[in-house]
């Protein structure tokens, strides 16, 4: 049985390393022709046939060829029904190319692998190569008053950067993440010589958001991480029924001049502001502050997005 790191045959593996170090050096050609060796010896690779389509849609540009976007398509298509839980993040691709099965473009169990292999190099990539200030933009956003909230929620708290920011303002931190090596770090954390969150939880945050008693936070945070969901609306909704009354959310996110929640290539979604105020408007919450800010560095270039900080109202 293929794995997404080996097709488990040591020919197939070798031209797999192969073809991905062609299409890294600027030749799709060579980089399709021996992904479709690999799929000869291993029919049933999903990294290999992830790894055509990408050489296909390399191929294709820069006139957009349609038959190869097509073929594309199809051997994304393939990695997919190989790996129906989508851990490569194939449906990201396919979302790019306008054939998506309607289903979220970055499935739970991708964003989960991402970041458990991320882990260990987060934090330094993060904020010394991609010069990442999230927590900071947040923290700062939060009006003085109310000076400390007893129950504040960190959702993907990842290793614990928002929750060292907000620690010394929070009663009760709770920490919800989807990669476990993310919360295996952010378990480690101390805070005054005790454990920096008072509550850990592997789940994904709308879930988590609906197990949550209603009206039990005063303070929802979540630096950097809507950046992975497409459709704000049932986040925000989340965030209103855990906040009591007068209860914040604070949050940042990537944005763009168009229209709804737009996906990079970066794989991170970036959201309009017409976006984000109907999310906000259905989920019985009121905007308090939604300004630009640089939320990082990508290829030197500063990413332009948005710091928000909404109120739950007393309806």
């Amino acid at each position: 049985m293929a794995s997404q790191l080996s097709s488990g045959d040591l020919l197939a593996d070798r031209r797999y390393r192969y073809a991905d170090a062609c299409l890294a050096e600027g030749d799709p050609a060579g980089a399709a022709d021996l992904a479709e060796q690999v799929l000869e010896i291993a029919p049933r690779y999903a990294a290999a046939w992830l790894l055509l389509g990408r050489a296909r849609e390399a191929l294709a540009e820069p006139g957009g060829d349609p038959d190869l976007r097509a073929a594309a398509a199809r051997a994304y298509a393939r990695a997919l029904a190989i790996d129906p839980d989508d851990t490569l993040g194939v449906r990201a691709h396919l979302v790019r190319l306008g054939s998506s099965d309607g289903l979220p473009a970055l499935s739970p169990s991708y964003v989960r692998a991402l970041f458990d292999g991320y882990a260990p190099r987060f934090e330094r990539h993060l904020v010394e190569g991609l010069g990442y200030v999230g927590p900071d933009l947040v923290r700062d956003a939060l009006p003085n008053d109310p000076p400390h909230f007893a129950t504040a929620l960190d959702l993907g708290c990842g290793t614990g950067l928002m929750g060292a920011a907000i620690r010394d303002r929070a009663g009760h931190l709770v920490g919800v993440d989807l990669s476990p090596g993310m919360l295996a770090l952010a378990r480690a954390k101390l805070w005054k010589e005790r454990p920096l969150y008072d509550r850990l939880v592997a789940g994904e945050l709308t879930a988590f958001l609906g197990d949550e008693p209603a009206a039990s936070a005063d303070l929802c945070l979540a630096a950097d991480v809507l950046i992975y969901v497409a459709d704000l609306g049932p986040v925000l909704a989340g965030m209103g029924r855990v906040l009591r009354p007068g209860g914040l959310a604070a949050f940042t996110v990537q944005s763009h001049d168009g229209t709804g929640a737009a996906l990079g290539p970066d794989g991170r979604y970036a959201h309009a502001d017409a976006h984000i105020a109907a999310a906000v408007a259905g989920a019985g919450l009121e905007t308090l502050t939604l300004r630009p800010a640089d939320v990082r560095r990508e290829a030197g270039r500063p990413v332009p997005g948005r710091v928000v900080v909404l109120r739950r109202t007393a309806a």
